[in-house]
């Protein structure tokens, strides 16, 4: 994941993005360790991504990207078949309307008022404490 992150950072053109998947909590979640023990699942760990160190939180199943304009597809195609292609692992890329939300949820309005960041909108969970990881890009 950390490579091909750094590869999306690279080509830019990235407004908005959000990694979704399985939740890796910091606690083992139910048995009889529950709560007590460190979760030493080996996807919970530190990246670097462009300059940044960002703790994944989740199993990335699925990238979703907005863009600046389509003129950046051809580049992150790219830039997945390179990460991908030697690991014979299957990916697509699509292109389609809106992915995200634009306008504010309940979520977003509980978490971040009415005057929320329009920059952060649908990217909140409700139930974390702490906010989305921003990572600046090459602007």
């Amino acid at each position: 994941m950390e490579q091909l992150l750094n590869r999306l950072v690279q080509v830019g053109g990235i407004l908005r993005m959000s990694l979704t998947g399985q939740n890796l909590p910091v606690t083992v979640p139910y048995g009889p360790a529950r709560g007590g023990k460190p979760n030493l699942h080996p996807d919970r760990k530190v990246i670097r991504v462009g300059n940044q160190d960002v703790q994944l939180q989740v199993q990335v199943g699925t990238v979703i990207l907005e863009l600046e304009d389509e003129s950046y597809i051809p580049a992150i195609e790219e830039a997945v078949d390179e990460v991908f292609a030697s690991k014979d692992f299957s990916c697509t890329v699509q292109k389609g309307g809106r992915f995200m939300k634009t306008q504010p949820t309940v979520s977003d309005y509980a978490k971040y008022g009415p005057d929320a960041d329009r920059e952060v909108l649908g990217l909140v969970d409700p139930r974390k404490k702490d906010g989305p990881v921003i990572i600046q890009g090459n602007k």
